[in-house]
Protein backbone atom coordinates (compact mmCIF):
# COMPACT_ATOMS: atom_id res chain seq x y z
CA UNK A 1 0.00 0.00 0.00
CA UNK A 2 2.08 3.00 -1.21
CA UNK A 3 -0.12 4.96 -1.65
CA UNK A 4 -1.32 4.74 1.81
CA UNK A 5 2.05 6.13 3.24
CA UNK A 6 1.47 9.36 1.88
CA UNK A 7 -1.98 10.00 4.01
CA UNK A 8 1.25 10.55 7.09
CA UNK A 9 1.93 13.76 5.78
CA UNK A 10 0.80 17.20 7.08
CA UNK A 11 -1.32 19.01 4.35
CA UNK A 12 -1.47 23.32 3.98
CA UNK A 13 -4.85 24.62 3.54
CA UNK A 14 -4.85 27.59 2.88
CA UNK A 15 -1.83 28.92 5.56
CA UNK A 16 -3.42 26.22 8.30
CA UNK A 17 -1.05 23.18 8.44
CA UNK A 18 -3.24 19.96 9.01
CA UNK A 19 -1.02 17.04 10.83
CA UNK A 20 -2.25 14.13 8.38
CA UNK A 21 -4.38 13.58 5.49
CA UNK A 22 -7.01 11.34 7.03
CA UNK A 23 -10.18 13.42 7.95
CA UNK A 24 -13.20 13.11 10.02
CA UNK A 25 -15.92 14.29 7.70
CA UNK A 26 -18.72 16.24 8.90
CA UNK A 27 -22.27 14.70 10.11
CA UNK A 28 -25.45 15.95 11.14
CA UNK A 29 -26.12 15.54 14.60
CA UNK A 30 -23.29 13.17 15.06
CA UNK A 31 -19.45 14.71 14.82
CA UNK A 32 -20.56 17.32 17.93
CA UNK A 33 -18.06 18.37 20.73
CA UNK A 34 -17.26 14.64 22.17
CA UNK A 35 -17.11 13.16 18.85
CA UNK A 36 -14.34 15.45 17.31
CA UNK A 37 -12.71 15.71 20.42
CA UNK A 38 -12.78 11.60 20.23
CA UNK A 39 -11.26 11.50 16.51
CA UNK A 40 -8.71 14.08 16.80
CA UNK A 41 -7.01 12.00 20.04
CA UNK A 42 -7.34 8.80 17.62
CA UNK A 43 -4.75 10.67 15.30
CA UNK A 44 -7.48 11.77 12.77
CA UNK A 45 -5.67 14.51 10.78
CA UNK A 46 -8.69 17.20 10.58
CA UNK A 47 -12.16 16.93 12.33
CA UNK A 48 -14.74 19.36 11.48
CA UNK A 49 -18.41 20.08 12.98
CA UNK A 50 -21.51 19.13 12.44
CA UNK A 51 -23.67 20.87 9.48
CA UNK A 52 -24.75 24.57 11.01
CA UNK A 53 -27.31 26.10 9.45
CA UNK A 54 -26.26 29.72 8.89
CA UNK A 55 -29.60 31.31 8.67
CA UNK A 56 -30.11 30.09 12.00
CA UNK A 57 -26.55 30.80 13.13
CA UNK A 58 -27.23 34.63 12.20
CA UNK A 59 -30.19 34.97 13.73
CA UNK A 60 -29.04 33.75 16.83
CA UNK A 61 -31.62 30.38 17.49
CA UNK A 62 -30.64 28.26 20.68
CA UNK A 63 -28.04 25.24 20.11
CA UNK A 64 -26.28 27.12 17.24
CA UNK A 65 -23.43 27.92 19.78
CA UNK A 66 -22.68 24.50 20.72
CA UNK A 67 -21.75 23.80 17.24
CA UNK A 68 -19.37 26.21 16.36
CA UNK A 69 -18.03 26.18 19.49
CA UNK A 70 -13.91 26.41 20.00
CA UNK A 71 -13.45 22.56 21.35
CA UNK A 72 -9.45 23.60 22.29
CA UNK A 73 -8.33 21.32 19.25
CA UNK A 74 -5.42 22.54 17.22
CA UNK A 75 -7.83 23.23 14.08
CA UNK A 76 -11.22 24.01 14.90
CA UNK A 77 -13.22 23.68 11.06
CA UNK A 78 -16.98 24.50 10.82
CA UNK A 79 -19.04 23.46 7.84
CA UNK A 80 -22.00 25.74 6.99
CA UNK A 81 -24.82 25.39 5.38
CA UNK A 82 -27.37 27.92 3.29
CA UNK A 83 -28.50 29.28 0.14
CA UNK A 84 -28.63 32.86 1.29
CA UNK A 85 -25.78 34.98 1.08
CA UNK A 86 -26.15 37.47 3.18
CA UNK A 87 -26.78 34.31 6.04
CA UNK A 88 -23.71 32.31 4.45
CA UNK A 89 -21.31 35.01 5.20
CA UNK A 90 -22.78 36.98 8.16
CA UNK A 91 -22.93 32.79 9.71
CA UNK A 92 -18.84 32.56 8.82
CA UNK A 93 -18.30 35.74 10.29
CA UNK A 94 -19.87 34.75 13.78
CA UNK A 95 -17.92 31.12 13.12
CA UNK A 96 -14.47 32.80 12.63
CA UNK A 97 -15.19 35.14 15.32
CA UNK A 98 -15.74 32.26 17.81
CA UNK A 99 -12.13 30.59 16.87
CA UNK A 100 -12.73 28.81 13.59
CA UNK A 101 -9.70 28.03 11.63
CA UNK A 102 -11.59 26.84 8.40
CA UNK A 103 -14.83 27.41 7.20
CA UNK A 104 -16.34 24.64 4.93
CA UNK A 105 -19.50 25.04 2.60
CA UNK A 106 -21.91 22.40 2.27
CA UNK A 107 -23.14 21.55 -1.19
CA UNK A 108 -23.24 17.81 -0.92
CA UNK A 109 -25.72 16.85 1.91
CA UNK A 110 -28.50 14.71 0.04
CA UNK A 111 -30.98 14.99 2.71
CA UNK A 112 -34.55 16.54 1.59
CA UNK A 113 -34.98 18.34 4.54
CA UNK A 114 -32.11 20.49 3.09
CA UNK A 115 -32.01 20.19 -0.57
CA UNK A 116 -35.76 20.96 -0.28
CA UNK A 117 -34.64 24.22 0.87
CA UNK A 118 -32.02 24.63 -2.25
CA UNK A 119 -29.30 23.89 -0.05
CA UNK A 120 -27.21 21.23 0.46
CA UNK A 121 -26.35 19.48 -3.33
CA UNK A 122 -29.44 21.24 -4.49
CA UNK A 123 -26.94 23.84 -5.08
CA UNK A 124 -24.77 21.84 -7.44
CA UNK A 125 -27.92 22.50 -9.71
CA UNK A 126 -27.52 26.36 -10.13
CA UNK A 127 -23.83 26.80 -10.04
CA UNK A 128 -24.19 30.66 -10.49
CA UNK A 129 -26.05 30.85 -7.13
CA UNK A 130 -23.68 28.05 -5.87
CA UNK A 131 -20.60 30.56 -6.45
CA UNK A 132 -21.87 33.54 -4.61
CA UNK A 133 -22.13 31.47 -1.91
CA UNK A 134 -19.03 30.81 -2.00
CA UNK A 135 -17.93 34.39 -2.79
CA UNK A 136 -19.82 35.55 0.05
CA UNK A 137 -17.83 33.65 2.41
CA UNK A 138 -14.74 34.16 1.45
CA UNK A 139 -15.28 38.13 1.46
CA UNK A 140 -16.04 37.71 4.29
CA UNK A 141 -13.51 35.96 6.67
CA UNK A 142 -9.65 36.18 6.17
CA UNK A 143 -9.51 31.95 7.63
CA UNK A 144 -9.41 29.22 4.21
CA UNK A 145 -12.97 28.78 3.02
CA UNK A 146 -13.28 24.62 1.94
CA UNK A 147 -16.32 23.18 -0.05
CA UNK A 148 -18.03 19.97 0.35
CA UNK A 149 -19.51 18.65 -2.98
CA UNK A 150 -20.62 15.08 -4.45
CA UNK A 151 -20.25 14.41 -7.99
CA UNK A 152 -23.51 16.12 -9.28
CA UNK A 153 -27.52 16.05 -8.78
CA UNK A 154 -27.78 13.04 -11.21
CA UNK A 155 -25.52 10.80 -13.36
CA UNK A 156 -26.83 13.54 -15.95
CA UNK A 157 -25.34 16.50 -14.42
CA UNK A 158 -21.69 15.17 -13.00
CA UNK A 159 -20.36 18.97 -12.94
CA UNK A 160 -18.20 18.70 -10.24
CA UNK A 161 -15.22 19.27 -12.00
CA UNK A 162 -16.92 22.76 -12.83
CA UNK A 163 -17.89 23.24 -9.49
CA UNK A 164 -14.71 22.76 -8.33
CA UNK A 165 -12.56 24.70 -10.89
CA UNK A 166 -15.08 27.61 -10.20
CA UNK A 167 -15.07 27.11 -6.47
CA UNK A 168 -11.10 27.73 -6.69
CA UNK A 169 -11.22 31.03 -8.56
CA UNK A 170 -13.67 32.31 -6.09
CA UNK A 171 -11.16 31.77 -3.54
CA UNK A 172 -11.57 28.66 -1.99
CA UNK A 173 -8.75 26.67 -0.92
CA UNK A 174 -9.41 22.87 -0.83
CA UNK A 175 -12.75 20.91 -2.18
CA UNK A 176 -14.07 17.82 -0.88
CA UNK A 177 -15.92 15.18 -3.45
CA UNK A 178 -17.78 12.01 -2.27
CA UNK A 179 -18.16 9.75 -5.25
CA UNK A 180 -22.04 9.63 -5.61
CA UNK A 181 -24.15 11.44 -6.95
CA UNK A 182 -27.13 13.47 -4.69
CA UNK A 183 -29.84 10.81 -6.51
CA UNK A 184 -27.81 8.36 -5.51
CA UNK A 185 -27.86 9.50 -1.82
CA UNK A 186 -25.97 6.43 -0.32
CA UNK A 187 -26.73 3.92 -2.18
CA UNK A 188 -24.78 1.27 -4.78
CA UNK A 189 -20.80 1.84 -4.13
CA UNK A 190 -18.81 5.15 -4.40
CA UNK A 191 -16.97 6.20 -7.64
CA UNK A 192 -13.56 6.89 -6.82
CA UNK A 193 -12.41 6.99 -10.07
CA UNK A 194 -15.03 10.17 -11.20
CA UNK A 195 -13.13 11.98 -8.20
CA UNK A 196 -10.34 12.20 -10.33
CA UNK A 197 -11.80 14.57 -13.06
CA UNK A 198 -12.18 16.79 -10.39
CA UNK A 199 -8.77 16.28 -9.28
CA UNK A 200 -7.35 16.81 -13.14
CA UNK A 201 -9.81 20.27 -13.06
CA UNK A 202 -7.55 22.32 -9.86
CA UNK A 203 -5.05 23.13 -8.20
CA UNK A 204 -5.67 22.91 -4.59
CA UNK A 205 -6.29 19.88 -2.72
CA UNK A 206 -8.62 17.63 -3.32
CA UNK A 207 -10.36 15.46 -0.71
CA UNK A 208 -12.23 11.92 -1.55
CA UNK A 209 -14.74 10.80 0.50
CA UNK A 210 -17.57 7.85 0.09
CA UNK A 211 -17.07 4.20 1.73
CA UNK A 212 -13.51 4.36 3.02
CA UNK A 213 -13.30 2.43 6.53
CA UNK A 214 -9.72 0.55 6.27
CA UNK A 215 -6.37 1.37 5.07
CA UNK A 216 -7.05 -0.99 2.26
CA UNK A 217 -9.76 0.90 0.98
CA UNK A 218 -8.13 4.25 2.08
CA UNK A 219 -4.93 3.28 -0.41
CA UNK A 220 -7.19 2.44 -3.31
CA UNK A 221 -9.37 5.49 -2.94
CA UNK A 222 -5.76 7.69 -3.45
CA UNK A 223 -4.45 5.14 -6.10
CA UNK A 224 -8.08 6.11 -8.39
CA UNK A 225 -8.52 9.04 -7.65
CA UNK A 226 -5.42 10.84 -7.69
CA UNK A 227 -6.43 12.78 -4.03
CA UNK A 228 -4.30 14.91 -1.62
CA UNK A 229 -6.29 13.60 1.22
CA UNK A 230 -9.27 11.11 2.49
CA UNK A 231 -12.43 12.12 4.60
CA UNK A 232 -14.41 9.01 5.96
CA UNK A 233 -17.60 9.41 7.54
CA UNK A 234 -20.19 6.67 8.67
CA UNK A 235 -17.39 4.15 8.65
CA UNK A 236 -17.10 5.82 12.26
CA UNK A 237 -20.42 4.46 13.73
CA UNK A 238 -19.48 3.40 17.11
CA UNK A 239 -15.90 3.77 16.32
CA UNK A 240 -14.81 7.11 16.57
CA UNK A 241 -11.16 5.77 16.54
CA UNK A 242 -11.37 4.81 12.60
CA UNK A 243 -9.49 7.83 10.83
CA UNK A 244 -6.96 7.88 13.11
CA UNK A 245 -6.54 4.45 13.02
CA UNK A 246 -6.10 4.62 9.34
CA UNK A 247 -3.78 7.81 9.91
CA UNK A 248 -1.51 5.95 12.45
CA UNK A 249 -1.47 2.95 9.54
CA UNK A 250 -0.25 5.22 7.34
CA UNK A 251 2.39 6.26 9.70
CA UNK A 252 3.96 3.17 10.73
CA UNK A 253 2.83 3.53 13.94
CA UNK A 254 0.14 2.06 16.27
CA UNK A 255 -2.82 2.78 17.00
CA UNK A 256 -3.67 6.05 19.62
CA UNK A 257 -5.93 4.75 22.52
CA UNK A 258 -8.32 2.09 20.81
CA UNK A 259 -9.70 0.72 23.50
CA UNK A 260 -8.20 -3.05 23.20
CA UNK A 261 -10.45 -5.09 25.89
CA UNK A 262 -13.97 -5.56 27.26
CA UNK A 263 -13.37 -3.51 30.11
CA UNK A 264 -11.97 -0.63 27.75
CA UNK A 265 -14.89 -0.33 25.42
CA UNK A 266 -17.06 -0.48 28.13
CA UNK A 267 -15.38 2.18 29.75
CA UNK A 268 -14.50 4.21 26.54
CA UNK A 269 -18.54 4.13 25.44
CA UNK A 270 -19.65 5.27 29.18
CA UNK A 271 -16.83 8.09 28.89
CA UNK A 272 -18.70 9.22 25.66
CA UNK A 273 -21.80 8.48 27.08
CA UNK A 274 -21.43 10.91 30.96
CA UNK A 275 -19.73 13.56 27.96
CA UNK A 276 -22.55 13.89 25.92
CA UNK A 277 -24.36 14.50 28.96
CA UNK A 278 -22.72 16.83 30.26
CA UNK A 279 -22.63 19.22 27.12
CA UNK A 280 -26.23 18.71 26.43
CA UNK A 281 -27.74 18.43 29.87
CA UNK A 282 -29.90 14.90 30.71
CA UNK A 283 -32.79 15.51 28.90
CA UNK A 284 -31.61 16.36 25.82
CA UNK A 285 -28.38 14.30 26.48
CA UNK A 286 -30.14 10.88 26.38
CA UNK A 287 -32.26 11.57 23.27
CA UNK A 288 -28.59 12.62 21.26
CA UNK A 289 -26.93 9.79 22.86
CA UNK A 290 -29.20 7.00 21.90
CA UNK A 291 -27.73 6.51 18.07
CA UNK A 292 -24.21 6.36 19.41
CA UNK A 293 -25.12 4.10 21.67
CA UNK A 294 -27.14 1.84 19.11
CA UNK A 295 -23.52 2.04 17.10
CA UNK A 296 -22.02 1.25 19.50
CA UNK A 297 -24.05 -2.03 20.68
CA UNK A 298 -24.56 -3.15 17.02
CA UNK A 299 -20.19 -2.99 16.23
CA UNK A 300 -19.00 -4.24 19.25
CA UNK A 301 -21.95 -6.00 21.18
CA UNK A 302 -24.18 -7.37 18.61
CA UNK A 303 -25.91 -10.45 20.67
CA UNK A 304 -27.09 -8.16 23.05
CA UNK A 305 -31.10 -9.51 24.15
CA UNK A 306 -33.84 -7.00 22.52
CA UNK A 307 -34.96 -6.63 26.30
CA UNK A 308 -31.66 -5.55 27.27
CA UNK A 309 -31.55 -3.29 23.98
CA UNK A 310 -34.29 -1.68 24.65
CA UNK A 311 -33.73 -0.59 27.93
CA UNK A 312 -30.30 0.58 27.25
CA UNK A 313 -31.68 3.01 24.44
CA UNK A 314 -35.28 3.73 26.38
CA UNK A 315 -34.34 4.08 29.99
CA UNK A 316 -34.58 8.17 31.28
CA UNK A 317 -32.33 7.41 34.28
CA UNK A 318 -28.31 8.04 33.75
CA UNK A 319 -27.43 5.36 36.01
CA UNK A 320 -29.49 2.42 34.39
CA UNK A 321 -28.30 2.88 31.22
CA UNK A 322 -24.25 2.97 31.99
CA UNK A 323 -25.46 -0.49 34.23
CA UNK A 324 -26.78 -1.72 31.02
CA UNK A 325 -24.29 -0.69 28.82
CA UNK A 326 -21.11 -2.08 30.99
CA UNK A 327 -23.35 -5.64 31.57
CA UNK A 328 -24.25 -5.46 27.50
CA UNK A 329 -20.76 -4.59 26.26
CA UNK A 330 -18.35 -6.51 28.61
CA UNK A 331 -20.56 -10.02 27.67
CA UNK A 332 -20.62 -9.08 24.09
CA UNK A 333 -17.29 -8.17 23.48
CA UNK A 334 -16.31 -10.99 25.53
CA UNK A 335 -18.04 -13.53 23.56
CA UNK A 336 -17.50 -12.05 19.95
CA UNK A 337 -14.55 -9.84 19.84
CA UNK A 338 -14.17 -6.45 19.71
CA UNK A 339 -14.80 -4.99 16.19
CA UNK A 340 -12.80 -2.38 14.62
CA UNK A 341 -13.30 -0.36 11.29
CA UNK A 342 -10.27 0.14 11.07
Amino acid sequence: MAELTTLASPLDVGGVKIRNRVFLAPMSGITDEPFRQRAHAHGAGLVVSEMVASGELAKGRAGCELRIRHSGLPVHMVQLAGREAVHMGEGARIAAGEGADIIDINMGCPAKKVTGGYAGSALMRDLDHALSLIEAVVAAVSVPVTVKMRLGWDESALNAPMLARRAEQAGARMVTVHGRTRCQFYQGKADWRAIARVKQAVSIPVVANGDVGSPEEAATILEQSGADAVMIGRAHYGAPWTAGGIATTAAGAGAQGTPQTPQAIADYVVSHYEDMLSLYGIESGLRQARKHLGWYLDRHAPDVSAEQRKRILTSFEPAEVVAELRRALSEGAATSGLRSAA
